[in-house]
C-alpha cells in the first residue's frame, strides 16, 4: 500500500492526547512561551496526564527565560534559535533527571514552542516556532521535528486554541505517523486547521527519520496548500521566508528554469548590475530570488516533486536562492511580499512575458480588471526590469519603447513608463535571445547536442550527470514556452 492510499481515522485533539497519555512508554516535558500552555492543557484535560507529563513550564519573563535557556544569539525570542535552545535544555534535563529512574521501555520527548499571538490592537501577526525532540525506541538517540507556523485567525483566544490543537497533532504524528512524510504533513492540519494556520517551513531529522528529504517536504507544503510559498537559500537549505526577506532589498526572476538557459543567466547578471546602480548594494540586506510556481502544473495534474527539486539543485548550485509558490499572476507575488516590509523589490521580466501581463483577458476575475491588477503589482516599492525579447516572426527586438500592447491599454502602459516604474535592462546579450527553455528541451529530447550551447556549462554538466529532463531517453517533452 502506498502512502497516498493510506486511510486513517481522524481523532479529535482530546482523543489524541488521551491515546498518548495511555501509552506508558511515552513520557516528557512541555515548555511553552507566548501563547499560553495550550498544548499541555489538552493532555491534562483528556485524563491520565500523569502517565505522560513529567513537567510543564512557561517562562514568560525574558530574564527568567534567559536564566534557563541562555541568551538568544539573534536577540529574538520568537525564533528558531530560541526554540532549539528550549529543546536542548528541556530534553537534556529530562534524560539527566529521569534517565536512570525510568528504565525499561520509556521513550522520552520534549515539546517546545515560542509564539507571539495577535495583540489587542491587532497590529501584529501571530506566528511562532514549534518543535518536538523525541525517541522512538528506548535509550536511542532522539529525532527532531521543527516547524514555523503563521496563525491566520484575528482573535487571540482562537489563536491560542489553534496552537494547542497543532501541538497535539504534532506530538501524535511524531509517534504514530512518522513513517509517511506526506501523511505526517497532512495530519498536522487535521481538526479543521487548514484555514487557521500556515506552515511555511518544516524540518525532520534524526536516526529514525534519515529517509526524509526536507526539500521534498517543503515542496509538499505548497502542493498541499499548507502554505503559499516555500524557500531555499543558496545552499539548498529550507528557510522560513521571514528569515530571508525581512526588510531586505529583493530582486526576483520568475521562470520555469527547466532548465535555466543563458537567457535566464544573463537576466540575473545584467539585472543585478542595474539593481546595484539603482538601489545600491549591501550584502547583509540584499537578496536575489529565482521563483517557480506550481500553480499551472497542479491545475493540469502534471506536477512532479522530484523534477522541481532537480531545478532547485541546479539553481542553488549556481549560487541562487529559490522560491517556490502557488501564485499564477505576477500581482499576487507582489502582494505577498508586502508582509515582510521589503525596502525595494525589482522583478525581472522578459518583454514577451510582460506583453502578456498587459493583456486584459487575464484579469476578468478582478472587479477592477487590469487597473486593479496593475495597482496590486506596482506597490510603492516595486519596479519592473524589462529584459528585451525577440519576436518569433519578424525577429524584431522588443523593449519598453516598442512593446506592442492593446489599444485601450496604451495609456495605462504609458503611465507606467512615465512614472519610472519600468526600466529597460541595458548591456544584454543579443545573440542568446532565442535560447528558450522549450527549445533546449526539444533538442535535448531529440538527442541534438546543440542544446548544450544554449545553457551554462554547469547546467549542461549537471543535466548529463543526473540524466535530467529526459536526457538520454526517447521520450518527448511537452514543456511550455518560458524565457528562462
Amino acid at each position: 500500500m502506498t502512502e497516498n492510499n493510506i486511510e486513517r481515522e481522524v481523532f479529535d485533539a482530546n482523543r489524541k492526547a488521551l491515546f498518548i497519555n495511555l501509552d506508558d512508554t511515552i513520557y516528557g516535558s512541555f515548555a511553552e512561551i507566548g501563547g499560553g500552555q495550550e498544548v499541555a492543557r489538552f493532555f491534562f484535560q483528556s485524563g491520565g496526564a500523569s502517565g505522560t507529563v513529567a513537567k510543564t513550564i512557561s517562562a514568560y519573563d525574558m530574564v527568567f527565560s534567559d536564566s534557563l535557556y541562555g541568551r538568544t544569539p539573534t536577540g529574538r525570542y520568537v525564533s528558531e534559535a530560541r526554540l532549539l535552545q528550549m529543546l536542548d535544555y528541556e530534553y537534556n534535563s529530562l534524560v539527566k533527571v529521569l534517565g536512570k529512574e525510568r528504565t525499561g521501555n520509556t521513550r522520552f520527548f520534549a515539546f517546545a514552542n515560542t509564539v507571539t499571538t495577535i495583540n489587542y490592537q491587532k497590529t501584529n501577526e501571530g506566528h511562532g516556532w514549534v518543535g518536538v525532540r523525541f525517541q522512538l525506541t528506548p535509550k536511542s538517540k532522539p529525532n527532531e521535528v521543527v516547524l514555523h507556523v503563521k496563525l491566520r485567525e484575528t482573535d487571540n483566544l482562537l489563536q491560542q486554541k489553534t496552537l494547542g490543537i497543532l501541538g497535539v497533532n504534532l506530538i501524535y504524528a511524531c509517534f504514530y505517523n512518522y513513517q509517511y512524510p506526506n501523511s505526517f504533513l497532512k495530519s498536522l492540519v487535521e481538526l479543521n486547521l487548514e484555514d487557521r494556520i500556515e506552515i511555511d517551513m518544516i524540518r525532520m531529522q534524526g536516526p529514525d527519520l534519515d529517509y526524509v528529504d526536507n526539500r521534498l517536504l517543503a515542496v509538499q507544503l505548497v502542493k498541499n496548500n499548507m502554505t503559499t510559498v516555500t524557500m531555499f537559500d543558496r545552499y539548498g537549505s529550507v528557510k522560513p521566508p521571514s528569515e530571508l526577506l525581512y526588510k531586505k532589498n529583493v530582486m526576483l526572476l520568475r521562470g520555469s528554469f527547466r532548465p535555466i538557459t543563458y537567457v535566464g543567466f544573463d537576466m540575473l547578471k545584467s539585472g543585478f548590475s542595474l539593481f546595484k546602480k539603482e538601489v545600491g548594494f549591501d550584502k547583509k540586506n540584499t537578496i536575489v530570488l529565482c521563483e517557480m510556481t506550481l500553480k499551472n502544473l497542479i491545475e493540469e495534474g502534471v506536477f512532479d516533486e522530484r523534477d522541481f527539486l532537480d531545478r532547485v539543485d541546479i539553481l542553488c548550485g549556481m549560487g541562487q536562492n529559490v522560491m517556490i509558490t502557488n501564485f499564477k499572476e505576477f500581482y499576487k507575488v507582489s502582494n505577498w511580499f508586502r508582509q515582510f516590509r521589503i525596502q525595494n523589490i525589482r522583478i525581472l521580466v522578459g518583454a514577451l512575458t510582460f506583453r502578456k501581463i498587459l493583456e486584459k483577458k487575464y484579469y476578468t476575475n478582478l472587479k477592477g480588471g487590469i487597473l486593479e491588477a496593475m495597482g496590486k503589482l506596482f506597490t510603492e516599492n516595486l519596479k519592473v526590469y524589462l529584459y528585451p525579447g525577440r519576436e518569433k516572426e519578424t525577429h524584431e527586438i522588443l523593449a519598453s519603447s516598442n512593446l506592442p500592447v492593446e489599444d485601450d491599454v496604451k495609456f495605462l502602459y504609458q503611465h507606467l513608463l512615465e512614472t519610472g516604474l519600468i526600466f529597460d535592462i541595458p548591456n544584454y546579450r543579443k545573440e542568446i535571445l532565442p535560447f528558450f527553455s522549450y527549445k533546449v528541451l526539444a533538442k535535448l529530447n531529440a538527442n541534438d547536442p546543440e542544446w548544450e550551447a544554449m545553457v551554462p556549462k554547469y547546467v549542461s554538466g549537471f543535466i548529463k550527470r543526473k540524466n535530467l529532463f529526459g536526457y538520454g531517453k526517447d521520450n518527448k517533452d511537452t514543456a511550455k514556452v518560458d524565457e528562462c
